[in-house]
């Protein structure tokens, strides 16, 4: 089998989440009563620190709503250039909410407050009203950065009193990055997305956390957008497990992309700081990308890229050590 560093969402349940997948108890959800749904909402709610929260199929469905109840239509949405639900969601944020996105610059991960204040003032000033802030934490594209609080806290009082959305996908990753619990990070945003098949390992399914009447109102826009399911609790039940089980571990992720990014730097000096590695993203630069793929795939790695001539590798749980150090000697061979 290859070494898959393409990304954190290739990784196959546990043996935990099989057997609780297998004994789950169920219900239909759509109707409220799915007893592990329900658990799952009510654990991943009190460990962010929201009054409620709604299990949806997909990261992206997750940031959708937030979209649809935050923003309304015909409102701009301010962003950094680089998150996900500007570029990675095929355009759905003008398809679903009837948004348009006013990006700023993000290469480092965060969103610069002044930036945000004037998109803010810039509203009174016959340019479209904005809505709503999105911040992406850990930032993918920055080699999977996290936020600081006192960032996070800038751009909340640059938001003035627009809500703030929290694409959190990997947010665990930053809770064990930086030892800042999920919750406050979440106490910054109105609402919070956190993905449980990115790193976490169970198959499907994200959360999206925040207040009551917020969740409730999701609720019936999940079923607009198809995303009202059944006996849920069979997979559910993997998302239990995921957040007992699975954020502590994390470290270890973190650690393997670290070496990763030595070799990357020893390789090629320039292409990478390793000191903005601090979770599980190795991103950088690479004049021939579809070469170096080629060449790591003949080697047994599979990797990927974000975006033409930008290069990622993803550490996991489904990747040890000798992994890890096959992809090492890899990208020392590399042209």
């Amino acid at each position: 089998m290859p070494v898959d560093l393409r990304s954190d969402t290739v990784t196959t349940p546990t043996d935990a989440m099989r057997r609780a997948m297998a004994d789950a108890e169920v219900g239909d959800d759509v109707y409220g009563e799915d007893p592990t749904v329900n658990a799952l909402q009510e654990a991943f709610a009190a460990r962010v620190g929201k009054e409620a929260a709604l299990f949806v199929p997909s990261g992206t469905m997750g940031n959708q709503l937030a979209l649809r109840l935050l923003a309304p239509p015909a409102t701009a949405v301010i962003a950094g250039r680089r998150q996900h639900v500007v570029i990675y969601e095929n355009g759905a944020g003008g398809r679903n909410a009837g948004v348009q996105f006013q990006t700023v610059d993000d290469d480092d991960g965060v969103l610069d407050p002044d930036d945000v204040a004037w998109l803010v003032e810039a509203g009174d000033n016959h340019w479209v009203r904005p809505g709503l802030v999105c911040v992406e934490n850990t930032h993918m594209p920055a080699n999977g950065s996290a936020w600081s609080l006192e960032a996070l806290d800038a751009v909340k009082r640059a938001a003035g009193e627009l809500p703030v959305h929290m694409d959190g996908a990997r947010l665990f990753h930053a809770e064990v990055a930086t030892g800042v619990p999920a919750a406050d990070y979440a106490r910054r945003a109105t609402t919070v997305m956190c993905c449980l098949s990115k790193g976490l390992c169970a198959p499907v399914g994200s959360m999206l956390a925040g207040p009551a009447d917020v969740m409730a109102a999701a609720r019936d826009e999940r079923q607009r957008l198809g995303g009202g399911m059944r006996q849920a609790g069979v997979i559910a039940a993997a998302g239990l497990v995921a957040l007992q089980q699975m954020v502590e571990r994390l470290a270890d992720d973190h650690a393997r992309a670290a070496r990763l990014a030595e070799a990357v730097a020893d390789r090629w000096p320039d292409a990478i700081d390793i000191e903005q590695v601090t979770t599980n993203m190795v991103i950088f630069e690479h004049a021939n990308a579809p070469k170096l793929l080629s060449h790591l795939r003949a080697e047994g790695v599979l990797a990927g890229t974000i975006a033409p001539g930008v290069v990622r590798l993803v550490t996991h749980h489904d990747v040890d050590d000798d992994g890890v150090e096959l992809a090492c000697k890899a990208v020392a061979s590399a042209p």
